[in-house]
Formats: structure tokens, sequence, C-alpha cells
């Protein structure tokens, strides 16, 4: 319901999706909007074209995609949360090229969410509530958000020990743009542990997520971080985790997401599966 919003996902003027709009309702020789100075609506035969159109785009998107498999055994293209490239895939790279020897991936970390109909990738990670039209969505990891900090801080001249103590520290702040209200800031998360009384709007802010945890292991402040992200750095003692009677869960999690015409795609499925024993094996 928006020419500017086309354009800028087509990247070309709103003027030219305009007059595209105007040509074809000049073909049709029927009126597809009607438009005021501040909204764009459907007209009823609008309303009634929409799903066929929608559905011949499907089916063009799914033809094609099928042609190119056919045609050679391309890498499987994935888009990731960067954090989730970096905290979790990437570190288990060399098991997944040892079980899964015929496959390449080409991994990209863009934070716009695919839409399968027109990017060149063949299946994501989302994180939100798993609910996607036309997809298959798998969780994979749910939530919890902890404190940490470096061992060195822990043991210098201001341990921590009590919330209170968070008062002699530099807070570090995760500053991603997920829309997800349930993933706290600091702010949030002491509130939620009777703390109000600690200044949470000094300290430097980073994106993605895996910066922030850079950040904490080099002893610059005390991080809240997703759990599932610095387990690694907890086991090799390059983090340590402070209130560990403390976590808050989110109501976001992490979802494996194609479409679900893809069900069948051997490259997919060899993939799933060889994520679901890592994730059973990393609970």
């Amino acid at each position: 319901m928006s020419f500017t919003k086309a354009a800028e996902e087509l990247f070309v003027t709103p003027s030219a999706v305009s007059h595209q709009v105007k040509s074809l309702e000049a073909n049709l020789g029927i009126a597809l909007f009607i438009r005021d100075s501040k909204t764009l609506t459907l007209t009823p035969a609008g309303k009634a074209y929409l799903p066929g159109v929608q559905e011949a785009f499907r089916q063009l998107a799914v033809a094609t995609y099928q042609l190119h498999r056919e045609q050679s055994s391309p890498a499987l293209k994935i888009n990731l949360p960067p954090t989730f490239a970096v905290k979790w895939l990437i570190p288990r790279m060399r098991g997944l090229a040892q079980a899964l020897p015929g496959l390449d991936l080409k991994i990209s970390t863009s934070k716009h969410m695919v839409d399968f109909t027109r990017d060149d990738v063949d299946m994501e990670v989302r994180y939100g509530r798993g609910v996607y039209a036309g997809l298959q969505a798998e969780l994979c990891l749910s939530v919890d958000v902890i404190a940490v900090c470096s061992p060195a801080l822990q043991q210098g001249a201001h341990p921590i020990n009590e919330l209170s103590d968070l008062s002699q520290h530099v807070l570090l702040h995760d500053d991603s743009t997920y829309d997800d209200v349930s993933n706290p800031n600091w702010a949030a998360w002491l509130a939620h542990m009777g703390m109000h009384d600690i200044d949470t709007s000094r300290g430097p802010a980073f994106w993605p997520s895996h910066l922030v945890i850079d950040a904490a292991i080099d002893g610059q402040g005390v991080a809240l971080v997703k759990k599932n992200w610095v387990q690694q750095d907890l086991a090799a003692g390059r983090l340590v985790r402070l209130f560990p009677e403390l976590s808050l869960p989110v109501e976001h999690a992490y979802y494996l997401v194609y479409p679900q015409e893809r069900s069948t795609d051997a490259r997919i499925q060899s993939f799933v599966q060889w994520m679901r024993k890592e994730l059973a094996a990393s609970v």
C-alpha cells in the first residue's frame, strides 16, 4: 500500500512505480487502486485480482528455483543473523564439512528478512515467533539473557557479587535492532531483577551482538548477552557468568525457515538434519 516503499524495494523512483501501475490499469481497463493525498488502497477489483497475481509470481519463483537446481548442484545459500553465523555456525563449520563433504555453502548476514520469491537465498535463520505464512519454520534456539564479564574484571578491584556492584563498572550495551520488546536492555533486565537505582544510560553500544561479547572478553565492561552465543567463551574461561541464578527467558527465538515447496530439496534436508543433531548435542 505504498508506491514509495515499492520503489525502494525495486531500486526505482516512486513515479516509475506509479507510471507502471497506471499502464497496467490502462491495459486492464480497470482501476486497481484508490488514491488520495495520504493513502493508497485497493479497489474491490484490485482485492480480487491480488491473490491470483501473488500465486502466479509464487509459481514463477518455484519453477525458476527448480530449473536452476536441476541444471547444476549449486551451493546452499543461507542467510543468518550476524552473531548466529559468528558464534554458532562458524565454530561448527569443520564438523559440517566432515558430515556433509559434498555440500558447499554461501553464507550471508543481511539483517533484512529474505523475500524467497525474489532473493537468491535457499533458506534463512530468523529471529521471531516462528509464524511465517507459506514457510516451513523449525525452532533452532530458544533464548535466555545473562550477564557476563571478563575473569580479569571480576578479579579486579571491584568484584561483582551483588547487583548493586554493577554501579562500579561500565555497562556494555547490545544495540541490535531486532523488533523484540521482550529482549531486554540493561534497564529492563535490572528492573526485572528488582534493581532500579543503577544508571543504565551510560556505556558504549554495539551492533551486531558479537561485538559486545568481544568487548566483554577484552575487559571493557559487563555485557548482557544471549546465553547461546557465549557457551564456548564460558567453557574456555574467556568469560564468567555473573549471578547464575538470574536469567530472563525471551519471547522470540531463532527459527530455520524455508519455503514449504523446497522441503524435498536434498541440500536443505541434509543441512536441516545436521543442524538438528548439532542442536541436540548442545542442549
